[in-house]
């Protein structure tokens, strides 16, 4: 598996053309106040996980950034779904 990670929410947005599932993943990291995005591609044999990360402000809960964010994406394509969990587990799960 190869991991591209995106600087920026927009580079990570243009690139879910090439995803092979319709759910990006996120993961809450409490003590770097992050959110951690991930959605699976695959081109030939090969899997790739992309992965970007916002910061959760002070200001603004971890509620409202994943409100925010699941928005953006609906936006993006309305078939797309912003589910918590560990890509680690999913990608287990996939390749079996």
């Amino acid at each position: 598996m190869i991991v591209i990670f995106c600087d920026n929410i927009d580079d990570f947005i243009a690139f879910l053309e090439k995803r092979i599932m319709n759910e990006i993943f996120y993961e809450i990291k409490e003590r770097e106040r992050e959110i951690v995005l991930h959605f699976l591609a695959k081109v030939s044999d090969t899997l790739i996980l992309y992965e970007t990360k916002q910061t959760i402000s002070k200001s603004t809960g971890n509620k409202e950034v994943i409100n925010s964010l699941g928005t953006i994406f609906t936006q993006v394509d309305s078939s797309l779904k912003l589910i918590r969990g560990k890509i680690r587990e999913i990608f287990l799960s996939y390749s079996s």
